[in-house]
């Protein structure tokens, strides 16, 4: 045992040295460079791949290491494992990162994962990295190229003016997630509205079997699957056409409550509606105020909370069914890019068209009651009534031939009419919209489009596939090089070999990390994938924050389902089973700044400050002693300074270390508060286990352990010994609760330091539950169990080959049970009584315990209720 020899003594746990011997050993095995093997299960690992932002963070940390403890743990239970990584390289911080030091996105990402890659191979993870790619390679895009030119030919990729976020300075669109009161979260520039040509992918084509698809994925969180159903929003509601006085063409919307209709008092409109942009020519007040809202972001969720605001059109719109004229008005609430850019307002039941109604006089209306519901007309009332459509006392009312109807019966009855008299007709809305993927910056693939003053638009033909990004480029601003570049956009095109212009768009970053998952499988396939990919795929267990819930895993099922329908894969859903594991918070700490604003201070340069019964009473700077402000508990980020470093935690307490913390200091799904003294008790904790094991191996060799020779002492260790197996199988098999599977080790670890039994038999059973411990400890301490199970007398090995340890069910069996007693409800005692014992000796020996006979004196036993192998219940008066 050479890698031991060198520790010295028990005592020398060196974590650097333990570390480096076992990931050269690794290294130089190749051992987590896997094929498919048909013999084997496959399991599929991944965690969603990082972004080269130029250094790990503990985020980082604790998603990879999730995802270690996983595939290692599969893979001692016999599975083929493959555990990939690769890079999400292309995207805007690249670009805005290149223009501020001034050199190319290529050579500053290029760098960032190359110290990325060392950082994560410093933590052990067991992956395959003859797999790995960045998305900015050609390599890789080049297949992304081929596909998008292939849906632009069957019509699932198309280009169309759309109203979009624009950012003035950094001169991009937005996504609505990117807009945050009414800014760039980058820039901080205040967005405009633009109406831009923009590449779709069409998702909506795809939105009821998205939809469909979730009720097949169990092993997705509920929340996911919520966020996205509201996402894809289906709903049944009515089209009705209203016809507005001096036009041809009727003002359309779309409404889930025709059975309202009556109580429509006004229309409202986007912005950009063209009855809007018409209306607006002949009214100079109209027009600015058009002006005024193509600042702001699209997103619903802003229009939402935004104060309301509108205009009148001086237009009128004719309801469909009285004959009635009612305002159009511009409304700062309505969105050109939701269903038709209209809506039919009815302030007497919904709150958004209240709050307008009121703030310019316009008439309300009540159209729904409560059945023996007398009390007057108020706010209280209407949002009861329409919040629940589904109430069965609620009514029509104030509606003519529609009155006493429920909401079901009214619908059915004003649809009907509609569509009789040819002023509207059912149908199914979608709250989801196509994906636009187009980015006008530059740091992206490029979108494979020609553009022909005769031919119009073209894909590239798939033989001059990849168009290459140009890497080695210079910036005048933040305009994009590309565009900037008449060489690289001139071209010829493919259809009549006249002069044409490449499309200087780029994709959006999405493109990528929506298919990754697949090409992984299939290194230097001729193609998006190969055969390998039904090998592996779906894949098994994905891991990932939960605020991707939506953009990103909806495009990532999105993506899967064109790839199934090409053929190239044959799997419905790309992912069986997803674990959202929580944020990584940490403490925040800071001074004031004499123009209010705060000094954050990062948590490594503050001493805490404790009272004689260590509770915090303070907080002072190293550098000066002097007091620092305790702020608030966050997610660790950079504008709060609270972030750890990964490298310094592992150089100061070992990779294992920092994994083991990850792991226990609490449940996957809920946030992790670093805690640096809580890495601190990780690391006694590994010391106290080197300890025990080379403790143990230096005393005299033991025999097998014999279980029909084991005193009652010893089989409560091993009793304990084989329900730590169970339950840490369970937890990282099944319930992925790694903190409560280390805790059992840790009184395991416990039991055994209170074990001092040295006869052969002590001595076999002491082995038996270190060799286990180190077994069953190996998918989170990896480095520490491979020195370890050499220490213990086995070759060099990778561990991870060797089997999860088994449950011996006969070594789960008590001879004798501790039942609890109590007197009328209250505990009085405990018993130990032999496992097979009758209720009758269960009763006798609970009243002869003294404290029990002693709550009994002077009084009548009533009943004695025995619930075997628990409790023994006295009831007296």
């Amino acid at each position: 045992m050479q890698d031991n020899q060198d520790q010295g003594s028990p005592n020398d746990y060196s974590p650097q040295a333990v570390e480096s011997a076992a990931q050269q050993y690794w290294n130089a095995q190749r051992a987590y460079e896997v094929k498919e093997d048909p013999s084997r299960p496959k399991f599929y690992c991944l965690a969603m791949l990082p972004y080269p932002s130029g250094a790990l963070h503990m985020g980082h940390v604790r998603n990879y290491t999730i995802g270690d403890v996983i595939s290692r743990y599969q893979r001692m239970n016999g599975k083929n494992v493959l555990q990939p990584m690769g890079w999400d390289a292309f995207g805007l911080p690249a670009e805005n990162a290149a223009i501020k030091n001034n050199t190319a996105p290529a050579k500053w990402t290029y760098k960032n994962i190359d110290h990325m890659r060392e950082q994560l191979k410093s933590l052990g993870y067991a992956i395959d990295w003859s797999r790995e790619f960045a998305t900015c390679m050609p390599d890789y895009y080049r297949w992304e190229q081929v596909m998008f030119t292939r849906l632009m030919k069957k019509g699932l990729a198309y280009r169309k003016n759309a109203v979009v976020n624009w950012d003035p300075v950094d001169q991009t669109v937005l996504a609505n997630e990117q807009v945050i009161d009414g800014r760039g979260w980058r820039s901080g520039a205040l967005v405009e509205k633009r109406e831009i040509p923009q590449w779709f992918l069409k998702i909506t084509d795809y939105a009821q079997e998205l939809l469909d698809g979730l009720d097949t994925l169990p092993g997705w969180p509920d929340a996911v699957k919520t966020m996205q159903r509201n996402w894809i929003g289906r709903s049944e509601g009515v089209d009705i056409h209203f016809a507005v006085e001096g036009e041809v063409e009727p003002l359309t919307v779309f409404t889930t409550r025709p059975d309202t209709l009556m109580g429509v008092t006004f229309v409202s409109i986007a912005g950009e509606h063209p009855l809007a942009q018409k209306a607006a020519a002949n009214h100079p007040q109209l027009a600015a105020f058009l002006e005024e809202l193509r600042h702001g972001g699209v997103s619903e969720a802003e229009l939402e909370t935004q104060e309301k605001s509108g205009m009148a059109t001086g237009l009128f719109a004719i309801h469909p069914i009285s004959g009635e004229k009612v305002p159009v008005w511009v409304a700062n609430f309505v969105l050109m890019g939701y269903g038709t850019g209209a809506v039919m307002a009815v302030p007497g039941h919904d709150e958004r068209d209240f709050e307008f109604a009121h703030k310019y006089n316009l008439p309300i209306k009540q159209v729904i009651a409560v059945s023996g519901d007398d009390a007057a007309y108020d706010a209280q009332h209407w949002k009861e009534w329409y919040s629940d459509k589904t109430r069965a006392d609620m009514r029509v009312v104030n509606s003519g031939d529609m009155d006493g109807k429920n909401y079901r019966g009214a619908f059915d009855f004003i649809a009907s009419k509609l569509e009789t008299a040819g002023k509207g007709h059912r149908r199914v809305n979608w709250r989801l919209r196509d994906w636009g993927v187009s980015r006008q910056r530059y740091w992206g693939c490029p979108i494979p489009v020609i553009y022909c003053q005769h031919c119009g638009a073209l894909p590239v033909p798939e033989e001059q596939l990849p168009v290459v990004l140009p890497e080695d480029v210079a910036f005048s601003g933040v305009q994009s090089p590309i565009k900037a570049d008449p060489a690289w956009r001139k071209t010829t095109c493919p259809q009549c070999g006249g002069a044409a212009e490449r499309e200087t768009d780029t994709f959006d970053t999405f493109m990528e990390s929506s298919w990754y998952y697949a090409r992984y499988t299939s290194p230097g396939a001729n193609g998006l994938v190969d055969e390998r990919a039904n090998y592996w795929l779906p894949v098994d267990q994905y891991i990932g924050g939960i605020e991707h819930a939506i953009l990103h895993l909806l495009y990532f099922r999105f993506y899967h389902k064109l790839m199934r329908d090409a053929g190239l894969v044959q799997s419905n859903e790309p992912a069986t089973n997803l674990l959202c594991q929580g944020m990584v918070i940490a403490e925040t700490f800071y001074r004031d700044n004499a123009d209010g604003s705060k000094d954050w201070i990062n948590p490594a340069d503050v001493e805490i400050r404790r009272d004689d019964k260590a509770h915090v009473i303070g907080a002072v700077l190293k550098a000066d002693g002097e007091p620092v402000h305790i702020g608030g508990t966050e997610k660790m980020s950079k504008s709060k300074n609270n972030g750890v470093d990964p490298q310094a935690m592992v150089e100061k307490f070992g990779a294992d270390t920092v994994r083991l913390f990850s792991m226990f200091a609490a449940p996957p799904e809920q946030s992790l508060e670093w805690n640096e003294a809580g890495v601190e008790g990780m690391a006694r904790f590994l010391r106290r286990f080197w300890r025990e094991v080379l403790t143990h191996v230096g005393q005299p060799d033991h025999p097998e352990v014999d279980p029909s020779k084991l005193d009652s002492g010893q089989k409560a260790l091993r009793r304990q010994l084989h329900e730590t197996i169970q339950k840490v199988s369970d937890d990282f098999g099944r319930r992925h609760a790694f903190n409560t599977a280390i805790a059992a080790l840790m009184e395991l670890l416990n039991a055994l330091g209170k074990f001092t039994d040295q006869s052969d038999q002590g001595r076999a059973l002491r082995h038996e539950a270190l060799e286990t411990m180190v077994l069953l400890l190996n998918p989170v301490v990896p480095h520490v169990s491979h020195t370890l199970w050499q220490a213990l007398g086995h070759p060099l090995a990778v561990l991870d080959d060797q089997p999860w340890p088994k449950v011996d069910p006969d070594a789960l069996v008590r001879d004798t049970l501790t039942l609890a007693v109590q007197v009328n409800g209250k505990l009085r005692g405990t018993i130990d009584i032999a496992a097979n014992a009758s209720k009758e000796e269960a009763e006798a020996l609970a009243r002869a315990q003294p404290n029990v006979a002693a709550f009994l004196e002077g009084q009548t036993v009533r009943k004695v209720i025995v619930v075997p192998g628990k409790i023994v219940n006295i009831v007296a008066g």
